[in-house]
């Protein structure tokens, strides 16, 4: 389990759809990693990669994308 100490913030529309146009995740993948990404306060991508929902190599182009993002 990962847990930060700072609260996530519900993860941003364009990360959910970046994750389900460019990564390919299902919408059941991406509330379970959702839920979980709230529940244990964890950056919603190394949830999805926890659960085996991402590659490593697919967590490494999501956090590109998110570093890009700002």
């Amino acid at each position: 389990m990962v847990i930060t100490t700072t609260p996530q913030p519900v993860p941003p529309t364009a990360l959910v759809e970046y994750l389900r146009r460019d990564i390919g995740l299902s919408e059941d993948a991406l509330a379970l990693g959702v839920r979980q990404a709230i529940q244990e306060q964890a950056p919603l991508a190394v949830t999805l990669w926890r659960f085996g929902l991402l590659s490593l190599v697919q967590l490494d182009q999501v956090l590109d994308w998110q570093e890009h993002q700002n």
